[in-house]
């Protein structure tokens, strides 16, 4: 624990972006639904079919639960955003990019670990989908495109999905061995 600990201080310093929460849960406390796909597939946020971190592109959800189980345990965490209002969409993307690069160093602090994070790959501003991905090792998973339920996840591992009125919170997974 101690370890984990220094790695996401080491992280929030070198991004300046705090860790909200944070913890170690078993793999077999994941929960998945292969129904996420659905709201995936209505493309909402425009990467469905655009982007390697997406369906259909990043494979099934059971596809995702067999790589994302091969794993020992599964570091949860997330960062808590303040907007100006619950309609303050480009709050939540500032918070979702400053999660997004926290995440980013997060990876490299593990190891280049595998992560899932908040909507889709932030690696590159434009994914080169359907040609490779230059940065294979860089890819940042949707949490949500592997079917993990992130409301689930919270109550999983005693973390707050909700953090107040006018906040956003983002919620990754680390792979750990």
């Amino acid at each position: 624990m101690n370890d984990i600990y220094l790695l996401v201080s080491s992280a929030e310093d070198e991004v300046g972006a705090p860790v909200h929460e944070w913890v170690e849960i078993e793999k077999g406390e994941l929960s998945f639904l292969p129904e996420l796909i659905d709201y995936c597939r209505t493309n909402v946020c425009g990467k469905y079919g655009k982007s390697w971190a997406c369906p259909p592109a990043c494979g099934t959800v059971e596809e995702q639960k067999e790589k994302i189980l091969r794993y020992g345990k599964i570091f949860v965490f997330t960062t808590r955003h303040e907007l100006e209002d619950s309609f303050d969409h480009d709050g939540m993307a500032r918070g979702r990019e400053r999660h997004n690069l926290l995440a980013a160093e997060l990876k490299k602090k593990f190891g280049n670990a595998s992560v899932y994070g908040a909507g889709a790959c932030p690696v590159c501003e434009t994914c080169a989908f359907p040609s490779p991905c230059p940065f294979p090792e860089k890819m940042i998973g949707s949490i949500e495109a592997a079917g993990i339920d992130v409301t689930e996840l919270s109550k999983t591992a005693g973390i707050a999905y909700n953090n107040g009125p006018n906040t956003v919170t983002y919620f990754s997974i680390i792979l750990l061995k």
